[in-house]
Parts: C-alpha cells; structure tokens; sequence
C-alpha cells in the first residue's frame, strides 16, 4: 500500500488497480471511502479501462475479429508499477500483455495519478496509443463514499447536491447490464434531489450530455461533505439495490455501456473515444472533503 500525506489528509492507494482505498481527515479520522466490505462491495474506488460497463453480450468486433470482455474492463485486475512517488504525489503505470491481447486488440500505457491539493484529492489519467493505428477505448472512475457518514441518520436522509437548476435525466439500465431507451427524470430542489430508497433499483442513474460538472453528497444537517468536480460528458451514481449498503458512488465517465442493439464494433461505440498513434489521452477529476 502506497501512501500520500499532506496536512489535511491521508491518501493510500493500492498497487493492485492503481485503486485509491482509504482517504481519511488527519485530524478527527474521518474515512471517507468505502472500506470494500465484500458483504455489499469488495472495491474501493476501481480505474475503469478499456470498457466503462458493458459490451452486449459481453463482446466487441474490430476489424472482422470477436473480443470478449468483462464489466469495467480489466486494468482494475491488474497490477501496476510505480513510476514516480512523491510526499504528494505518486504516478501508476499499466502496459498490455498477452492476456489483454486476447480482449482487447491494442497495446496501450495507462497512468493513473493522484496528487492531494488541500483538502482535495486531484485524480489524474494518461492513456497512450502506442499503436501504429487508431486505437478506441473508454475510461472512468468508480469512487464509493460512506453515506451515511458519522452515524448521522440513514442513508435515505442524505442528498445529491447538483450544480445544475432543472431536472436531471438519466438513461436506464436493463437487462445484461445494457442501454434501455428509458429514461427516469429527477426534479431538483435548490440543486438538490433525495437519496430514495428506490433510486437505484434499475442500477446506476446513467447521467448524459454534460448535465452537470459538480456533485456533491450532502448530510442531514445540509453539509457537502464530499464533492466530485469532472470534465467528463457523462457520469454515474451508483450503489447496490435495496438501500442498504452504506456507500454511494460519484463516478465520472468518458464512455458508458452498449445500448441493447448496439452493433458490437468497437469503433462505433457511442461516447467511445478515438486516440491516433503517437497521441496522449489526458483527463482528470477532483474530489474535495470537509
């Protein structure tokens, strides 16, 4: 386990998945990552590359050729290599192998950063072609916060906090984990919406088309106590069906899942991204505490 420091926080990371597990308050001790109990979830916060939920079918084609793949991809799996570590900051890095060859047809470094700025953490990626062709793929992040936090009520007192004034959209998910042309409206109080017991009965809330850049979990007393600042067109917010598991997940997208009819070409997939030989992907994300 690899460890950041600074005078606000504590940030370990795990060379497994380059995957952030603990992010605490150094002066009262406050977690705020979800600890992987594997009773509701055994992941803390999982990179998600090359795929950002599913293929249908659990398949893509490129050029002529069937690639099967996993949910979220497989670099989460995977073991990376430090490549630079500071009191601050620390760099991962993760190249194709044989294995990955066999799912997905292209050779790749992925970077995963993190840097603490404050009370903040800056999550940063790199992925680089390293092809001598145009490579596709899709990237993400899957953070899970505690809610609730503190013993303060239960999770059905706690709220989304948006930087958006109308409803929030969100495409469904159906069956194999897959597109629906359903979608679910969220009418939004000052920015904000209710964490009902039944929001995520249909999985994640698949929120599209840049509706909004700033989420923020929000306690009973009207505290932001986390906010997830992104870039990305897309996001998610996630946790298991039924209410119970005591976490939500904030995750900025670039790429989602396959609607149910989709094609299965890989360089067809809708918020897919197109990287040419040579080229650096460069994007990042903030979570801030307190």
């Amino acid at each position: 386990m690899f460890c950041l420091k600074n005078e606000e926080l504590t940030l370990e990371i795990a060379s497994h998945g380059a995957e952030m597990r603990s992010l605490k308050d150094n002066q009262t001790g406050q977690e705020y990552l979800w600890d992987a109990d594997p009773a509701f979830w055994k992941r803390t916060s999982p990179v998600l590359f090359p795929l950002v939920g599913n293929y249908r079918d659990k398949e893509s084609i490129y050029e002529g050729k069937t690639y099967s793949m996993s949910q979220h991809g497989f670099a989460r799996d995977m073991d990376f290599t430090v490549t630079e570590e500071a009191e601050n900051e620390i760099w991962f890095e993760l190249h194709e192998t044989p294995e990955t060859k066999e799912k997905y047809p292209f050779d790749f470094c992925l970077s995963i950063g993190y840097r603490l700025e404050g009370r903040s953490v800056k999550v940063m990626w790199k992925v680089e072609n390293t092809n001598e062709k145009t490579m596709y793929f899709s990237i993400g992040g899957h953070p899970a916060f505690v809610c609730p936090i503190s013993g303060k009520g239960k999770q059905t007192d706690y709220r989304l906090r948006f930087d958006a004034e109308g409803p929030v959209v969100s495409s469904l998910i159906g069956e194999g984990g897959l597109l629906t042309e359903e979608k679910a409206e969220y009418q939004l109080e000052n920015g904000e919406m209710q964490i009902a017991e039944d929001l995520f009965s249909r999985d994640a809330l698949v929120i599209e088309n840049d509706q909004a850049h700033n989420v923020a979990l929000v306690d009973p007393e009207g505290n932001a106590y986390v906010t997830v600042e992104f870039d990305a067109p897309l996001f998610g917010i996630w946790a298991p069906k039924g209410g119970k598991a005591p976490f939500v997940c904030i995750e900025p997208w670039y790429g989602r899942c396959d609607r149910a009819d989709f094609s299965k070409k890989l360089e067809e997939r809708e918020w897919g991204n197109m990287l040419e030989p040579g080229r650096i992907f460069e994007k990042s994300y903030t979570i801030t505490v307190g």
